[in-house]
C-alpha cells in the first residue's frame, strides 16, 4: 500500500500584488510541517509539486525542516498538472473589478468585514464556474480542471510504483477536486473542502498495486495545532 500526502500551500501573499509568494506566516507553517513530519518519522520516497512559485516555496521550507534520512532520494519534481485554477479569471468573470489586485484590495478593504466581504464574492464566483453554464468565459472549465488535477495524480501513482511514500506541494483547487472525484460528492461540496483547507494542510490518499486510490483523511493541520498559537492556522 503506497501513501499520496497532498499537501496545501502554505500562506500566500493575499492582496500583494505578487500573490504567488509565500508570506512570512506561510514559510512558517511549512517549516512547521516539516518538523511535524519529522516527528511522526514519516519518509518519503518521492516530492512532487506544481509548478507555481508558492509550491515550491512550500517544498522547500517543509522539505528543509525534515530530518535528512526522512528526505526523498531525488530532486523535487514539477508537475503543472497539480497548479491551481486561476482565480483572478474565476473572479473577475463574476465580479470584473477583481480583475486588478490592487482595486480588489482596496474595494474590499471599504468594506465593514473585507474578508467576510470577499468569501461571499469567492463563494458566488465559484457556483458561476462549477456550474458548467458559462464554461465559455472560461479558459478552462471546472470539470475540465478536475480532469487535469485527476491526471496528475495518476501520473504520480504510475510513477511512484507499489508502495512508495510520496508528499506534493498543491494548492486547495486540485485537492478539493481530487476529493470529489474520488468520493464522488457534488459540486458544493468539492467547493465547501476548497474553503475549509488549512494553509499547509494535508490530505493522506492511500492507493494500492491496482490502481486503486482512497481517501485516508483530510485537511489535518495537527503541526500548527500543536503550537497552540492560533495565528498559525490560517485559510488564505
Amino acid at each position: 500500500m503506497g501513501q499520496i500526502f497532498l499537501v496545501r500551500h502554505g500562506q500566500a501573499s493575499f492582496g500583494a500584488a505578487d500573490y504567488d509568494k509565500l508570506s512570512a506566516a506561510g514559510v512558517e507553517q511549512a517549516r512547521l510541517l516539516g518538523a511535524w513530519f519529522g516527528t511522526c518519522r514519516q519518509p518519503f520516497g518521492q516530492a512532487v509539486s506544481g509548478s507555481l512559485r508558492r509550491h515550491r516555496e512550500t517544498a522547500e521550507a517543509c522539505l528543509g525542516a525534515l530530518p535528512e534520512d526522512l528526505r526523498p532520494g531525488a530532486a523535487l519534481r514539477a508537475d503543472p498538472g497539480f497548479d491551481e485554477y486561476d482565480h483572478v479569471e474565476v473572479l473577475s468573470k463574476h465580479t470584473p473589478r477583481m480583475q486588478d489586485p490592487i482595486a480588489a484590495k482596496d474595494a474590499l478593504g471599504a468594506q465593514a468585514d473585507a474578508r467576510k466581504a470577499f468569501q461571499k464574492i469567492f463563494a458566488q464566483a465559484m457556483e458561476r464556474w462549477m456550474g458548467g453554464h458559462h464554461d465559455a468565459d472560461y479558459r478552462e472549465s471546472w470539470s475540465a480542471f478536475r480532469a487535469r488535477c485527476v491526471g496528475a495524480l495518476r501520473r504520480t501513482v504510475e510513477a511512484a510504483g507499489a508502495s512508495q511514500n510520496v508528499v506534493v506541494f498543491t494548492s486547495g483547487g486540485p485537492i478539493a477536486a481530487i476529493c470529489q472525484e474520488l468520493m464522488g460528492f457534488p459540486n458544493r461540496g468539492a467547493a465547501e473542502i476548497n474553503f475549509s483547507l488549512a494553509n499547509s494542510g494535508v490530505t493522506k490518499l492511500l492507493y494500492n498495486s491496482g490502481g486503486r486510490i482512497s481517501l485516508s483523511y483530510l485537511n489535518n493541520f495537527a503541526h500548527l495545532e500543536q503550537t497552540g498559537q492560533a495565528q498559525h492556522i490560517t485559510y488564505r
